[in-house]
């Protein structure tokens, strides 16, 4: 049987996975795999009721992409969360993030750039560093892991370094992070 992909902006984890799977089940499509951002399912794409998936996507918070453009940025997002997410890795990531993004999308790195740029506002590294950063508010906040521990996990080349970017971004250091009481985290799909 043929299958369709239909990316999906705003997914950001894996509650979201969970409500679109549901929401997709309940208009009666057979959902054949599901990840962030893509959702695989049985059909073909002119026989989906692609105005119902649009419409239930926005009810929770999501966005049907449609656009090749999007598409493509939706993509570099997607790579760019699941590298700083690494959870299960016990080495931190080693490889240029360029070139990364280049093998898990396929397409010329300088044209990604430049796309990425003139939609997002931002570059790609800009896009890195905010991703990151809210990883590590994260993970100050779970209290779990030292600032070290933080600076390695997400492949700071040291601990000043997450600092300066820390503060830069935040406007605040670690520690006055961690000893925070309120939560200044922003949701990822908030991000840009």
């Amino acid at each position: 049987m043929e299958t369709t992909t239909i990316l999906i902006k705003n997914m950001v984890c894996n509650r979201c996975i969970k409500v679109v799977k549901e929401e997709l089940e309940k208009l009666g499509l057979d959902v054949r795999s599901i990840l962030l951002g893509e959702v695989i399912v049985n059909g073909k794409h002119d026989e989906l009721p692609v105005d119902k998936i649009r419409t239930v996507l926005e009810e929770n918070g999501f966005e049907l992409i449609e656009d090749k453009k999007a598409k493509t940025i939706e993509q570099i997002k997607l790579v760019i969360l699941d590298l700083v997410r690494r959870d299960d890795e016990k080495q931190p990531f080693d490889e240029k993030y360029s070139e990364y993004i280049v093998e898990k999308i396929g397409m010329d790195y300088h044209y990604l750039s430049n796309l990425f740029s003139s939609v997002e506002n931002i570059t790609i590294e800009q896009f890195i560093i905010l991703q990151k950063i809210e990883r590590a508010k994260e993970l100050l906040k779970y209290g779990e892991l030292t600032l070290s521990e933080i600076a390695y996990k997400l492949g700071y080349s040291s601990v000043q370094h997450l600092s300066n970017q820390f503060k830069k971004i935040t406007g605040l250091t670690a520690s006055q992070f961690k000893a925070m009481t309120g939560n200044t985290r922003k949701s990822l799909d908030q991000i840009t």
